[in-house]
């Protein structure tokens, strides 16, 4: 599994990385939200710029890269969630990259009901703490297709 310091330390470096890649570009984002090395970041100083600001990242450390994806029709995906920009608001809902499968424990699979019933409990309250109201009913019905 690895060291129970790992965590420890890769956020150290990361606070490390952020501090000396943040202060040492003349530009910087609005926002700038990390979980471990997944950054959400709100950049206003144009296209040009942010290819710049990447470049210099990139540029700090030769073990270190980084990759940008940007919002494409008002939406981003962040970790596991879809946040959707609609009339000067976000909107949130639960994120699967296209080669999600779909591929639970079968329910005649020889594990004992808590670990079924578990995935089914986890998967509910993601989309419960994830999705607007608007998304939810969607996200709920998902989960019952997909565990019938």
């Amino acid at each position: 599994m690895g060291s129970p310091l790992s965590p420890i330390i890769a956020n150290i470096y990361m606070e490390h990385f952020e501090q000396k890649a943040l202060n040492s570009f003349p530009y910087t984002p609005e926002e700038w939200r990390r979980f471990v090395d997944d950054i959400f970041s709100k950049w206003s100083h144009g296209k040009e710029k942010l290819d710049q600001f990447l470049n210099h990242i990139n540029s700090l450390f030769d073990h270190t890269k980084f990759t940008i994806e940007i919002e494409t029709v008002n939406q981003l995906p962040f970790l596991d969630i879809l946040l959707t920009k609609k009339e000067g608001k976000l909107g949130f809902q639960v994120f699967r990259k296209k080669t999600h499968t779909e591929g639970y424990l079968h329910a005649n699979s020889h594990r004992h009901p808590k670990q079924k019933i578990g995935i089914i409990t986890t998967l509910t309250t993601r989309a419960v703490i994830i999705s607007n109201l608007d998304h939810l009913n969607f996200e709920l019905n998902h989960l019952h297709k997909v565990f019938e």
